[in-house]
């Protein structure tokens, strides 16, 4: 999955705030491929494990409740440049922070409830398409 793809998760705020179909329009507008996808939801241990990379960080058992909570989209995108165009096409972390336009900027609400998740290298894209998907369910 390197250089063209990256993987998203449409977090359980976005889910349950309805915001599912408006984010996969503006993520095809924005040229992305969908070649896998998936609602389900995390476990605290999955959450856990996918988030082990803050573990030391003091938002860390926060995160895994939240991502934990409820359900979520789970997608691999593809398009050249995927990674550093997604996180442009995401905004900051910070809703407050987003440029106009972006994914956080229309759907999230906080640092904590930001709507969407993006990979933030091509290594951690393809740890992550693979924590989510088997490569069967790519296409």
């Amino acid at each position: 999955m390197s250089g063209n793809r990256t993987l998203t998760m449409i977090k359980p705020d976005g889910v349950r705030d309805g915001h599912i179909g408006a984010i996969l329009n503006d993520i095809n507008a924005a040229g992305f491929r969908i070649v896998a996808m998936k609602m389900t939801q995390l476990t605290k241990a999955k959450a856990g494990e996918f988030y082990a990379v803050h573990a030391e960080r003091p938002f860390y058992g926060e995160l895994v409740d939240f991502m934990s909570s409820g359900p979520i989209v789970a997608a691999i995108l593809e398009k050249d440049n995927a990674v550093a165009d997604f996180r442009t096409l995401i905004g900051a972390t910070n809703p407050a922070n987003a440029e106009p336009g972006t994914l956080r900027a229309k759907y999230a609400k906080s640092m904590g409830e930001n709507a969407v998740h993006g990979s933030d290298s091509d290594e951690n894209a393809a740890i992550e398409g693979a924590f989510h998907f088997a490569g069967v369910e790519m296409f």
